[in-house]
């Protein structure tokens, strides 16, 4: 069989995010993240380090995935919700759907908690991503209660909902024998004594 002259341009097209973070993970799991590089990652996906780039801006940005994506579906998620229940039932709505895994990609997604939770060198990108999370459910909230993002009412429910989504994690992690779902949708019970509509 012929071998091509010269590889074909743009990415190869096995090549996606999920098979990236595939890659990725495997070496996170073999080398431990803050051991592992760019290079390493890019070898293990079988692809050049324009190329991983191309996918990702940074080695922080591998764990998070395509949440920039995910948050776009968090938003419209949000503003398909009738308007006849309360926001505090909204937003836990949107929150479990947002969370959804299917159960073939569950030991991925808690490798990939693990690494976010608990990997000290990616605190500080985390706090970039909490904060685009937490305006997207801030928006939302003042625009059902007619304030701005920025009143404290919305900033209170985006910093309230994203502590209990981060307790529901926690707790999964330590226990296998519950899905993510079932935490979330406990802790989140807690939004309707904090955050229940005021009466008319």
């Amino acid at each position: 069989m012929a071998t091509p002259s010269k590889r074909p341009k743009g990415r190869p097209p096995v090549t996606d995010h999920a098979a990236i973070e595939r890659a990725a993970f495997a070496v996170f799991t073999e080398r431990g993240f803050d051991a592992t590089t760019l290079d390493a990652i890019a070898d293990a996906a079988g692809v050049g380090r324009r190329t991983l780039l191309r996918y990702y801006p940074s080695k922080n940005d591998i764990p998070w995935g395509q949440f920039d994506e995910s948050l776009v579906e968090l938003q419209k998620s949000l503003a398909d919700m009738p308007r006849d229940i309360p926001v505090h039932e909204a937003v836990h709505r949107a929150v479990l759907a947002f969370n959804h895994v299917d159960h073939e990609a569950v030991a991925q997604h808690r490798q990939r908690m693990t690494l976010l939770l608990r990997t000290p060198t990616l605190q500080a990108h985390s706090v970039l991503k909490y904060r685009r999370w937490r305006e997207v459910i801030a928006s939302y909230v003042a625009e059902r209660h007619d304030l701005t993002a920025d009143d404290l009412l919305p900033r209170t429910v985006g910093q309230v909902t994203l502590a209990l989504a981060l307790s529901a994690y926690e707790q999964w992690l330590e226990h296998e024998d519950r899905t993510i779902e079932e935490f979330l949708d406990e802790a989140l019970r807690g939004l309707q004594g904090y955050f229940a509509d005021p009466p008319p």
